[in-house]
């Protein structure tokens, strides 16, 4: 029962894993981009309504755009990987013995020999379905994404991005024309370190370092963009 449970549990944080994935990048994007867009109507020094419209209009535009490349990526890899599927079926059926030959070159290099290698060989063609799923995974390096949901995953980029993309304009929305851009850049820093210490979700690196990085990533975006928008309001 407590090696189920435990199964279980890393059964559930994989699946989180890979959801909180999607949302943490999208997050990041979203915050980096709006606050890239809202650094850059500062630097050239225009109304707060311009903010606004600009800030809100490039969020959604933006967000869209990547729910719509996570749905066509998605829908593309489930395609492609299909297609492969069929093709081993197809190979299994007119040349077994050269598919074979296949998995048993595969277990000679995971280091099977002798009758070990035979019967793995046999019981491994002696299941069609198993057969295929062991070709796709280890001649193609191909994982199946069946229980991915191109839908599904678009929507929780679009949202994610939405939420956190949000988070540089609250000032502004807030204040009003009270707001300063210094605390727009507080609550953005927040935001992108807190979003980049999730990452340590599914990695071995510390959520401190996870922050930080992402923090100053974000901050060199928003550097740039301030620095374009104040030479181009110079310029023109």
């Amino acid at each position: 029962m407590e090696q189920a449970t435990t199964l279980d549990i890393r059964e559930r944080h994989i699946v989180t894993g890979r959801y909180l994935k999607d949302i943490v990048f999208a997050a990041n994007d979203g915050i980096v981009t709006t606050f890239a867009v809202v650094a850059g109507t500062v630097g050239a020094d225009l109304s707060l309504a311009v903010i606004l419209i600009i800030g809100f209009s490039s969020m959604i535009a933006d967000g869209f755009s990547m729910a719509g490349g996570n749905f066509l990526g998605t829908r593309s890899e489930k395609d492609f990987y299909r297609k492969e599927e069929q093709e081993e079926y197809r190979e299994i059926k007119e040349i077994p013995e050269r598919e074979r030959q296949e998995v048993r070159d595969i277990l000679i290099e995971k280091g099977y020999s002798g009758v070990e290698l035979e019967q793995m060989v046999a019981l491994i063609s002696g299941n069609e379905k198993f057969w295929v799923e062991f070709m796709m995974l280890e001649e193609l390096k191909l994982y199946s994404p069946e229980d991915e949901s191109p839908s599904r995953n678009a929507a929780i980029t679009f949202a994610s991005f939405v939420i956190a993309g949000a988070i540089p304009l609250i000032p502004y929305v807030v204040f009003g024309q009270r707001a300063s851009f210094l605390t727009a850049s507080i609550f953005s820093g927040a935001a992108l370190f807190v979003v980049g210490a999730l990452r340590a979700y599914f990695s071995p690196r510390s959520a401190f370092a996870l922050g930080l990085e992402m923090l100053v990533v974000g901050g060199i975006a928003a550097a740039i963009a301030y620095g374009i928008g104040f030479m181009l309001q110079a310029l023109i």
